[in-house]
């Protein structure tokens, strides 16, 4: 069921369009051991050493050949329980709203999650990771690998 918290001051919300633009196949579901919304965690640092599961569906499981070689990847995974029509959003970390972009929050108007995942071990068609924050059963979208080389941006400016 989707998040239909009520607007906080300052938020806005949107009328989504009537159809969607692309398809897609979910490849498995992350399992972890948050069974609600108010259970995961809130950011990044709090999903440290959190042991998760990615179950990939059969027909894809040989797309995981190899993935042991790699000491992380980068899941993306469908919030599907996630508001989709916020465009503006009032955290409660920051001051001020802020536009859905300039955020890492999972209420957006395509909910996809992403989490760089340390990778312990591959059996049969389950990779086990740690590092991530998403309900158990999220929708799997797609597995990718990490390189420090390219992914990495040591001097990136935040707020």
């Amino acid at each position: 069921m989707p998040d239909l918290r009520p607007p906080r001051p300052g938020e806005i919300e949107i009328d989504l369009p009537e159809t969607t633009d692309a398809e897609l196949y979910f490849i498995g579901r992350v399992r972890t051991p948050w069974k609600t919304l108010a259970e995961c965690p809130k950011n990044t640092a709090a999903r440290k050493g959190i042991d998760a599961r990615l179950e990939v569906d059969a027909r894809f499981a040989a797309g995981l050949k190899d993935l042991e070689l790699l000491s992380h990847v980068i899941v993306l995974y469908w919030l599907d329980q996630s508001r989709r029509d916020f465009i503006v959003q009032a955290p409660s970390h920051v001051r001020e709203p802020r536009g859905v972009f300039a955020l890492r929050s999972p209420v957006r108007p395509n909910p996809i999650g992403l989490a760089v995942a340390e990778v312990q071990a591959i059996e049969g068609n389950t990779a086990l990771i740690r590092n991530i924050d998403c309900v158990d059963g999220t929708p799997l979208i797609d597995i990718k690998p990490y390189f420090s080389s390219m992914d990495s941006v040591p001097n990136a400016k935040r707020p």
